[in-house]
């Protein structure tokens, strides 16, 4: 934070600890401070998070980008689809790395947030992707559409959960999914076989102890080869599963 007003890079303000700091620049730094004493998160007060080797514009309409979902973006990239949707796209994230490591894949990106949607519009344009971004619910934009492959990390926190206090400054809509936080995550799996492709896939983000449950609603809606995968923390994070080709 200290860079960010100075407008110095980390390693320069490290290698020069001696160097004076301006009256005007140490109030801006106070006042930073003051925001991440409240809990405000460091992306906020910078408004930017990197994610999967891109800078992302980010404020409290997105929800804001973890490393863990990281690892839906490599299970995705494995797929090699010609064609992906994502949904509930919040800043980008997921749709602009996958198109930066696919550049000739068709994504479409869904948000029913027009704020968030915004939001996803400027990082495109900031990091020159083309991305086919659309306004509302879940598959709402896309009807009578098929692709090749369908990602979502959508709400997953249960209603009432206790780590939700922590994350009080990111938008509640983009988290919170019913008494077991997985009312999201039902709708979008019970119909997705109608706009996935023979042999196409849906990956779902999930919480800590849902993964059996994903599996099940998977199986439920007639997908195939249902799995899951944890994440560099040994947390099962992604399940997913194919349509019948």
């Amino acid at each position: 934070m200290l860079a960010e007003v100075c407008g110095f890079s980390q390693a320069s303000l490290v290698a020069s600890p001696e160097r004076e700091i301006p009256f005007e620049v140490e109030n801006a730094f106070l006042e930073l401070i003051k925001k991440r004493a409240n809990g405000e998160p460091v992306a906020y007060i910078l408004g930017r998070k990197e994610f999967y080797g891109l800078e992302l514009s980010v404020n409290p309409s997105v929800l804001i980008p973890r490393p863990e979902t990281e690892l839906l973006v490599d299970l995705a990239l494995e797929r090699n689809a010609s064609s992906v949707l994502d949904l509930g796209t919040g800043c980008g994230a997921i749709a602009l790395a996958l198109k930066h490591q696919r550049p000739k894949c068709r994504v479409v990106a869904v948000d029913s947030d027009l704020s968030a949607l915004l939001t996803a519009q400027r990082n495109a344009a900031k990091l020159n992707l083309e991305i086919d971004f659309r306004h509302g619910r879940w598959f709402d934009p896309v009807a009578g559409e098929r692709f090749e492959l369908i990602v979502a990390n959508p709400p997953y926190v249960a209603n009432g959960d206790p780590h939700l206090a922590a994350l009080r400054f990111e938008p509640r809509g983009a988290l919170v999914a019913g008494p077991e936080g997985l009312d999201s995550i039902r709708e979008i799996v019970k119909a997705a076989g109608s706009f996935l492709r023979p042999g196409g896939a849906l990956l779902l983000e999930h919480g800590f102890g849902q993964d059996a449950a994903v599996r099940g609603l998977l199986a439920a809606a007639g997908l195939e080869s249902v799995a899951t995968w944890p994440d560099l923390a040994g947390i099962a994070r992604v399940s997913g599963g194919t349509l019948k080709s």
